[in-house]
């Protein structure tokens, strides 16, 4: 089988898991890895036994070896690379949340698709089989009714990445990303929503709550952000529950249907993620998250942000 070789810009703590599924699949190779720092990019080559490393962005983005990239930058960065990376015929695999803003959505994938190139958000968690036997069993429990989620952990190092307003950080961005992912996922598009938000002392959001009111009365509530601990997605039905205890880490695995844990068999996120976008692009398979999913998810982030600033329900 033919192999897709990668390229990873950055050197960002995420890169850690992305490796380590890259390293169980016959059909992903990671070649190459760019920073900004020179000795920086050599070291974690090195490290992690990646061939080539580049003292810049641009150099990797120029290295014709590479046919597929995984952008894990900060957020703010992740539209200004994903189309530099696009103009230099990559495909690419962008770290969630592609963006907060709907126009950038579209303008990245026009610019795939005017170059016949791949573009995924990676949303990790959709690729786990925990996920797939979730939605499998939503039968079981009847028509669908709500849905409640938190995705949430301790962060009180204000120089995280994920504190810093000017590189999109936020609670929200962060973590509630896959909360909206998830009642997406289930209910579809969000026809309203209204969000709450406690803003830190770096203006990000630390704390984030919201509803989402989908079509037929199907209702989502969430929780994330920085300021305590928990994960948990459970699933109402009018003829019973289903619920996972860590939906997007995985530490604690197994899906529960009325209380009765359900056998899923466990396989690499990252692994099949990867293998998703390359047998994508050599036009094996298609591609499991696109535009439209991308864009349904800045809409969703854009219209929460506009509800806790003006304190009152928005039509994303």
């Amino acid at each position: 089988m033919a192999v897709t070789r990668w390229g990873i810009l950055s050197t960002a703590r995420i890169n850690r898991a992305v490796l380590a599924g890259a390293g169980k699949s016959d059909t992903v190779e990671v070649v190459a890895v760019a920073s900004r720092d020179g000795a920086r990019a050599e070291a974690y080559a090195r490290e992690h036994g990646i061939a080539r490393a580049h003292a810049s962005y641009e150099a990797l983005l120029e290295d014709d070896d590479v046919d597929a990239v995984y952008i894990s930058l900060p957020n703010s960065m992740h539209h200004e690379w994903t189309l530099r990376a696009l103009a230099g015929g990559k495909h690419v695999l962008c770290e969630k949340p592609y963006t907060r803003r709907p126009h950038e959505v579209d303008e990245a994938f026009d610019a795939a698709d005017r170059a016949g190139l791949v573009l995924s958000e990676a949303f990790m968690w959709r690729h786990n089989p925990q996920t797939r036997r979730l939605v499998e069993l939503l039968p079981e429990i009847g028509e669908l009714r709500g849905v409640r989620s938190t995705h949430a952990f301790l962060l009180a190092d204000e120089t995280n990445v994920r504190l810093i307003a000017d590189l999109d950080g936020g609670g929200l961005m962060d973590v509630g990303c896959y909360c909206v992912n998830a009642a997406r996922l289930l209910g579809g598009e969000p026809e309203r929503v209204y969000g709450e938000q406690v803003v830190g002392p770096t203006g990000v959001d630390v704390h984030f709550t919201a509803t989402l009111r989908f079509a037929d009365g199907i209702i989502a509530e969430f929780v994330c952000g920085f300021d305590f601990t928990h994960r948990e997605l459970e699933v109402l039905g009018t003829a019973g529950t289903l619920k996972t205890l860590d939906p997007f880490t995985f530490s604690r695995g197994g899906v529960y249907l009325n209380g009765e844990e359900i056998p899923v068999e466990p396989e690499d996120p990252y692994k099949v993620e990867l293998e998703n976008l390359s047998a994508a692009a050599k036009g094996e398979a298609p591609l499991m998250l696109g535009r439209g999913d991308a864009l349904g998810q800045a809409r969703a982030i854009e219209a929460l942000y506009e509800s806790a600033d003006t304190r009152a329900p928005v039509e994303p």
